[in-house]
This record gives structure tokens, C-alpha cells and sequence, in this order.
């Protein structure tokens, strides 16, 4: 076996990739570490800080497939949470300031192995289980171990606890637009920040939150966050779409589309090797219109019951990109219309969210908004 870490003469310490099937990879260590997690990838070339603290990531070791990773820097104020989210980080080439932030953060990394190789594993056999062995003591049996230790994503059932909010937050106390209730299943700080700058008020409430939380807050809407996992094991959030469709307006991101689909008579099921990356096209099936979207989800929908209409589509594959309901005042999206990293070209879905509780926005722009004429 050809020892990756020092034919280039670095003295960087080895590492090893355990991979369900039976392979083991040799490669650089660049954080130190044992860990394990569900092995997956995203085609996105920037965005590295936002992927790698993005809590949908949450039980998932991060591959990049683009070859460099940390060309500019490392800047906190790119950071969608406060942490790093995957629970290990795989690339061609890590720089030096991001194996240093992953060090920090005290999540094992490594570089120096053929990744081409790994997302084509990923595409053709799906999502695996996989254990990372880095630094000084690594070893193919430690990589092994943590391997045999890891737990296929639906088996976390508690998996909201480790990315929620513990108690409710307020956002914008003072805006002049509707009050937002947003389960936070795992929300990206940028969809807070996207309702704020149309002056909604955010209140965020765990994601195991009771109809009596909700009701404290007295929301003009009900919003699903996205998040990691089996939209399943979100049975609380579902419980509240529930109780509150058709009384009250509705909205999901990613993992939130998933709990409305489920709620409502749908199901979902588990993708083989998901959609994750800044490229993603997606078609408006009642506009004709084509988007690049921001995706992140190893789940969807399979089936959205006989209550929500597909009206968006993944153009790869055909699956439901956009659920919807005149009737019901329903409205989710299974991409990231937030971005962050990514196309800017679905934002607009965030003034037809506050449209639903009677709330007008400028179109095209992110703030300013007026009050609907009632």
C-alpha cells in the first residue's frame, strides 16, 4: 500500500477512509480524529464554509469533489450555524486555514486520494457507511472500527435534538411584517436572515415543538425548516402541520417539504445518493421556467398525497421540487431557495411565502417591504 502522506516528502501524518464493502483508502491526515458517518458528496466548487457548517450535514462525512478547498480563506461571517456540522471532511487538498478551522473544531479531516474515485463509489452504489482513522496513531483496524459503529441515517431517531434550538428565539422583535413561527428542524441562519430582511418576525421554536408553543407565539405562519435525516423521525413537526393546515399558512424548506408531504396522507423515502451541490435544475411546471438551485437532502418525496400539487420538478431525475396548495395556503420547496452557498435564482420564493399571510414585498428585492392592502 502506497503511504499517500509522504510521497510528496510533507510530513503530515496518515490517515485512513473505511468504506462500507469492505475498502480501506490511505491519505493525508489534515485534522486529527476517529469518526464515522453516512459518506456522501456535493458538486459545489465555493461554498465550503457554508456547506461545512450547514446542519443538515449533521451524522455525514462531507466529500468535495471539486479538487481545492479553501482557495479564500476561512470567514466567519459566511458561517450558516456555530459549528462545523458533518462529522468528517474529505478532499483532494485541504489549505492550510481550513484544516486549521477543521482542527479547531475538532473535526477529522483528510486529503491526498483520489475523490473522483469516491463520488463515482457514491453515485453508482449510493450513500455508505464510512470511518475515518487520522493523525499520529492512525490505523486501517481504527478506521474499521468506527465503520462498524456507524448506524445507517434512519436509525437516529433523535437527530433534531443535536441541531435544534433548545429554547425559543426571537428575530426581528420589532418588524412590521407577519410573525413567523419556524420549527427548527436544522435551519440554515440564512433563511432566518431572509425572512428578517422582509421585516417578518422570527420566532424560532425547537424542533420538537408542542401546538402550545405555537400557540404562545400566535404565528401568521407556520414554517418547516430543512435539517438532516429521515423526515420521519420529525414526528412533533409533522404533528404541528397537522393541527395547523388550513387555519393557518404553511411553508418548508428541504427536510420541512418532507414533513408537510408526510402530515398531509404523502410519504417519502430515502434517495440512493441524494442531491447536494449548487447546480441542481429545477422546473417550474406551471411557468415553464428553469432555475439552478442550492440542494442538500439524501431524502424525498415519494408520493405528496391527494391534499398538495407537484408544481416544481427536478429536471435530472423528475422528483418534487415544489409542493403547493391554493386551497390550503401551502407552499415548500425541497431546494435551498435561501442559497447560501449558491444561485441566486429562487428567492422570490420567500415573498410568496409572506404573500400567504397577506404580506406584500418589493418584488425582486430583499427588503423594503409594505403591508398588503387588506
Amino acid at each position: 500500500m502506497t503511504d499517500a502522506a509522504t510521497e510528496d516528502g510533507d510530513e503530515h501524518p496518515t490517515a485512513y477512509v473505511a468504506i462500507e464493502g469492505g475498502r480501506v483508502v490511505e491519505a493525508r491526515s489534515r485534522a486529527p480524529g476517529r469518526t464515522r458517518g453516512e459518506l456522501v458528496f456535493t458538486t459545489a466548487y465555493t461554498g465550503y464554509e457554508e456547506s461545512l457548517t450547514d446542519p443538515s450535514y449533521e451524522e455525514q462525512i462531507l466529500t468535495f469533489s471539486y479538487p481545492l478547498i479553501g482557495n479564500y480563506g476561512v470567514r466567519e461571517e459566511r458561517f450558516e450555524s456555530d459549528r462545523v456540522h458533518p462529522r468528517g471532511a474529505v478532499a483532494r487538498e485541504f489549505t492550510e486555514d481550513v484544516a486549521e478551522w477543521l482542527a479547531d473544531e475538532g473535526v477529522p479531516a483528510v486529503d491526498h486520494l483520489d475523490t473522483r474515485d469516491l463520488v463515482t463509489g457514491i453515485r453508482e452504489e449510493g450513500a455508505m457507511k464510512c470511518g475515518i482513522s487520522a493523525g499520529p496513531d492512525a490505523s486501517p483496524e481504527a478506521a474499521t472500527e468506527e465503520l462498524e459503529q456507524c448506524i445507517a441515517m434512519s436509525d437516529h431517531t433523535d437527530i433534531g435534538s443535536q441541531v435544534s434550538v433548545p429554547d425559543r428565539e426571537t428575530h426581528n422583535r420589532e418588524g412590521d411584517g407577519p410573525t413567523v413561527a419556524l420549527v427548527d428542524c436544522g435551519a440554515k441562519g440564512s433563511i432566518i436572515s431572509s425572512l428578517v430582511e422582509r421585516d417578518a418576525v422570527v420566532e424560532v421554536l425547537p424542533y420538537d415543538a408542542t401546538v402550545a408553543d405555537v400557540e404562545s407565539v400566535d404565528p401568521d405562519l407556520l414554517f418547516v425548516s430543512n435539517g438532516p435525516g429521515d423526515p420521519e423521525n420529525f414526528e412533533r413537526a409533522a404533528a404541528l402541520v397537522d393541527e395547523y393546515v388550513g387555519e393557518t399558512p404553511i411553508a418548508g424548506i428541504c427536510l420541512g417539504q418532507q414533513v408537510v408531504a408526510n402530515a398531509l396522507g404523502g410519504s417519502t423515502e430515502k434517495m440512493e445518493f441524494g442531491h447536494r451541490g449548487v447546480n441542481q435544475p429545477v422546473r417550474d411546471l406551471r411557468s415553464g421556467r428553469v432555475v439552478m438551485t442550492t440542494q442538500n437532502h439524501g431524502y424525498t418525496v415519494d408520493e405528496p398525497g391527494d391534499q398538495l400539487e407537484v408544481t416544481q420538478i427536478n429536471v435530472n431525475d423528475d422528483t418534487p421540487e415544489g409542493l403547493e396548495s391554493d386551497d390550503l395556503d401551502i407552499i415548500t420547496r425541497q431546494y435551498h431557495p435561501e442559497a447560501n452557498p449558491g444561485p441566486n435564482d429562487s428567492l422570490d420564493f420567500f415573498d410568496d411565502v409572506l404573500a400567504l399571510a397577506g404580506y406584500e414585498t418589493e418584488a425582486g428585492t430583499t427588503g423594503a417591504p409594505t403591508k398588503a392592502t387588506q
